[in-house]
């Protein structure tokens, strides 16, 4: 259901509006803070803790205890996540993607990766198949340039793969009914019943490798938090399928460069995207808001507030890695040594830099394609 957070806040699977309040959404969700505990096992079993962690951009989850006691048990676990292909990728779509990557070479776990086409092209009526068609196509060269192990990837687009999806949808979707699918997702009497069925075909990828085993496997869920009504509603009917639960790690969003919420692919301005030109992204992160002082002398005097600055969180979240270096942008920041337009210069370099080197691999991608795309009958080794 919509999940209004603050009087100007609204977090559904398909809209994120106004400033996120995260302990809310985990006391509302019922979901679980990474603690002390979760980090200890992903030093044992990773021998280190992802900066994506360390730094809480990936902060909730639901059983990834559970998941890494399986694991240490000797039981493997398989990745799944998604892309509902609504337009172009920026780069709070990307780093999820970059942390599953993370947790797949970690692991050396398969991943499944769900291109919800169908989703979109039922939610949005001004898109057409094919329409929705060319995004999927475009998309794709995203989600391979992140550079997941072909070996151990399938892409599975929903109306090119339903084949696959819709023995075990129809099982969930018997499982559950319409007055179940309208209150957690807030559907309506005038909402299409092909959104009303959607749920259970996001559901059953979570339990695809059960199925083609035939045995239970555990399956981890890396995706933002916004996505948690679909794994409630397909943790609930779980059991009385005969599968596991699937496990959950949720992260944050990346905030908006005008600091309204998380990025949005209707508000251009407001992301940086996978394909935009160096002047595109100079223009964007020098207007982008800051929590700096309106002078330059008040800058020097009283410093800025990083806490709520999109230009650092960019370098938090993904573009600084060295923890050190990271503190001392912040202390720079808060002292006022560092002006907030040297800032958005530094930014620019480094997420300049950061674009040319995934541009290429893009391009690259494309002759790649058919290596990832799902194929039924590539034997799943778990």
């Amino acid at each position: 259901m919509a999940n209004r957070e603050t009087d100007n806040s609204e977090v559904t699977p398909w809209t994120v509006e106004g400033e996120v309040d995260y302990d809310r959404l985990v006391s509302q969700f019922g979901t679980r803070y990474i603690d002390d505990q979760i980090l200890e096992y992903f030093k044992k079993l990773t021998g280190e803790v992802s900066f994506f962690v360390r730094r809480g951009f990936f902060f909730s989850h639901r059983d990834l205890d559970w998941i890494f006691k399986k694991y240490e048990g000797g039981e493997r676990f398989y990745l799944y996540t998604g892309r509902g292909p609504s337009g172009r990728v920026h780069i709070g779509h990307l780093l999820p993607w970059y942390f599953t990557k993370y947790l797949q070479d970690k692991f050396k776990a398969q991943l499944l990766f769900q291109v919800t086409d169908d989703e979109k092209y039922l939610y949005r009526d001004e898109l057409t198949l094919q329409g929705v068609r060319e995004m999927t196509d475009d998309n794709l060269l995203d989600i391979i340039a992140v550079g997941f192990d072909a070996r151990r990837t399938q892409i599975l687009i929903d109306t090119r793969g339903i084949h696959e999806l819709y023995p075990i949808s129809i099982k969930v979707a018997k499982a559950i009914t319409l007055s179940t699918v309208k209150a957690v997702f807030g559907f309506e009497d005038s909402t299409n019943i092909g959104m009303t069925f959607f749920p259970s075909v996001q559901a059953a990828p979570s339990f695809l490798y059960s199925e083609k085993l035939g045995r239970p496997v555990p399956c981890l869920i890396p995706a933002a938090i916004d996505q948690d009504n679909f794994w409630r509603m397909t943790r609930d009917v779980a059991d009385k399928l005969g599968y596991y639960k699937p496990a959950q790690v949720h992260s944050k969003f990346l905030p908006a460069l005008n600091k309204e919420g998380k990025m949005s692919s209707s508000l251009p301005e407001t992301a940086v995207y996978t394909t935009d030109k160096p002047k595109d992204v100079e223009r964007k992160i020098k207007n982008a808001f800051t929590g700096g002082q309106p002078t330059v002398e008040e800058q020097r005097k009283k410093g800025g507030n990083p806490q709520i600055c999109p230009v650092f969180w960019y370098e938090q979240y993904f573009f600084e890695k060295d923890d050190r270096r990271l503190e001392e942008i912040r202390q720079s920041c808060l002292t006022g040594r560092l002006l907030c337009g040297e800032h958005k210069i530094s930014l620019v370099i480094k997420v300049k830099d950061f674009l040319e080197d995934f541009q290429r691999k893009r391009e690259q991608a494309r002759t790649k394609v058919n290596e990832f795309l799902y194929d039924p009958d590539r034997q799943v080794v778990l």
